[in-house]
This record gives structure tokens, C-alpha cells and sequence, in this order.
């Protein structure tokens, strides 16, 4: 009858954490940041050098391709560029938290920004990759065809871009877990 009271009181949610548990956790947390910038710097100056011109019967007459053609690309640019100065700007919060791991508010602030970037960069990637789409498959219904049979070289580097903006989707996902779990150990240990 004793353990049956002790367990309606909270004493088993008593875990005994290790001090220095969320150390490693904040330097996985830097390291998936320093990803995170080379993903999106990768996929904006990509997608932001990113033209091809095809030519015609003279060589007065030529099709050019470029990125700023399509507001769709624009927008994945500057979604890219304000997302690798966050991450950039974030990086002396993600040392700090290295070296004093209880600091639980700026981790709060974290988790709570990076969910806004994490938005903003989806929205971003996703109206790139419907323009990709479009260019690589073109729509039937609506008489569009694909563009990606004469720009190859255009559709190629902006399909690698997007790999590169989806992986710093990826690496968001990843340090948002990792700052939550950092502050459930870090509750545990206050109880």
C-alpha cells in the first residue's frame, strides 16, 4: 500500500538526469546549425546564379532563362538569405548553451524562432518546387509544356537547390526536437 502512495504523490516521475546530459545535445544543436547554413547559403546562391540562354535561328534572337523570370524562385532566394543569417545569428546562443546547458529561456526563444523559420522556409521550398514541377512535367489541362527538355542546365541546378533548402527543412526539424528534449531533461532534473 506504501508504493501505491509514493507513486500517486510523483516520487516515480523522479528521474535522475546526468548534469552534463545536455552538453551533447548542444553541440549536436551547433553542428546541425553549421548544416543548416551551408544548406541554405548552398540553394540561394544556386538558385541565385541560376540562368540559361538558348539560341534561336540568329544569334540576335536568343530564349533566356533566369531565376528572377519567376517570383516563386525570387521568394526561395530571400527565404534561403534570411534563413542562413538566422542561423547565423543563432549561433553564439547555441555556444552559450554549450557552455551553461541549464539556460532555459533563451532555449525557449530558440525553439519558439526556429519554428518561425522552419514555417517560412517550407513556404519558400514549396513554391519553388511546384514552379519545378511545373517546369519538368508541364500541365496537360491547361496546355503548359515542359520547359525542362530545352533548359536542362536551368531546370538541373534549380532542382539541386531545392535539395539543398529541404535538407535545412530537415536540420530545422532536427534542432527543434533537440531543444525540446533539452528542456524535458532540463525539468527533470528540477524535480
Amino acid at each position: 500500500m506504501m508504493k501505491a502512495g509514493r507513486l500517486e504523490e510523483g516520487d516515480a516521475s523522479k528521474v535522475s538526469v546526468p548534469v552534463g546530459s545536455n552538453r551533447g545535445i548542444s553541440v549536436i544543436d551547433l553542428i546541425s546549425r553549421l548544416v543548416g547554413i551551408t544548406g541554405t547559403i548552398g540553394a540561394a546562391i544556386a538558385m541565385g546564379t541560376n540562368e540559361q540562354t538558348l539560341p534561336f535561328f540568329t544569334r540576335f534572337v536568343r530564349f533566356d532563362a533566369q531565376y528572377d523570370d519567376f517570383r516563386s524562385f525570387r521568394l526561395f532566394v530571400i527565404v534561403n538569405a534570411i534563413v542562413c543569417a538566422y542561423f547565423v545569428l543563432t549561433i553564439p546562443l547555441s555556444i552559450v548553451h554549450i557552455m551553461k546547458s541549464v539556460a532555459r529561456g533563451t532555449r525557449l526563444l530558440l525553439i519558439i524562432l526556429d519554428t518561425v523559420m522552419l514555417a517560412l522556409l517550407t513556404a519558400g521550398a514549396s513554391a519553388a518546387a511546384s514552379i519545378v514541377y511545373l517546369a519538368h512535367n508541364g500541365n496537360n489541362s491547361t496546355n503548359w509544356l515542359p520547359v525542362c527538355q530545352q533548359y536542362g542546365d536551368f531546370c538541373q541546378v534549380a532542382s539541386g537547390s531545392l535539395i539543398g533548402s529541404f535538407g535545412a527543412i530537415v536540420v530545422f526539424i532536427l534542432v527543434i526536437l533537440l531543444g525540446a528534449l533539452a528542456l524535458s531533461r532540463q525539468s527533470k532534473r528540477r524535480l
